[in-house]
């Protein structure tokens, strides 16, 4: 009797296994290009965190530009996503407030690894390749809308201009927080821009 000797599936990667592992790079990436930024962010180094060789970088991206790319539409999807999870969950009007509330805090000038990749990131934007630029933008473009959407006179003349300068200030605050080496003087920057933000009583 001839016994056919089938290899085993769990010998070969499955697709599913690719596509985990491919998360897994990106996740590490968008981390790491807020830590350290984008020139500060080595492929091997990345892959060393993943828990991968560096050979195997190639199995999953065409270039370090592609992964950072998608590192930056990662880390811009968080940040997006973080800021809509806490407008739902407060009333509508209490929304912007409540989101400008949680930008703006000390965790959050604590926390760059997961915290915005506008801030973390904005300043070196410009010398990045085009389809880095791209994947941030499209994000950008994202948190602007959600803010103009909190808006108490959202679809009226004027609410995405406004939108566009309270991002400006969430995120200028944010990385003058960061930048100083006074805890003062960071808690102060937050404090009065959250002044500014403030819902006044009719």
């Amino acid at each position: 009797m001839i016994h056919v000797i089938r290899k085993s599936t769990q010998d070969r990667p499955t697709p599913r296994k690719k596509e985990v592992t491919h998360d897994r790079i990106v996740e590490v990436a968008s981390r790491a290009i807020r830590r350290g930024g984008y020139d500060g962010t080595s492929v091997a180094d990345i892959m060393k965190e993943a828990g991968l060789t560096h050979g195997g970088f190639y199995a999953h991206f065409s270039s370090r530009e592609a992964m950072l790319a998608e590192a930056a539409d990662r880390a811009g999807a968080e940040s997006v996503a973080a800021a809509a999870s806490i407008a739902a969950a407060v009333p509508p009007e209490q929304a912007l407030y409540a989101m400008l509330s949680a930008y703006l805090s000390k965790e959050h000038v604590l926390g760059t690894e997961k915290g915005c990749a506008m801030a973390a990131l904005g300043s070196e934007m410009p010398r990045q390749a085009p389809e880095v630029r791209r994947a941030a933008t499209r994000r950008i473009k994202e948190m602007i809308d959600l803010v103009a959407r909190q808006s108490p006179d959202w679809g009226k003349p004027g609410a995405h201009e406004r939108a566009l300068v309270t991002v400006s200030a969430m995120v200028g605050t944010l990385v003058l927080a960061r930048a100083v080496d006074d805890p003062q003087l960071s808690d102060a920057l937050l404090d009065a821009a959250l002044k500014q933000f403030a819902p006044t009583s009719d």
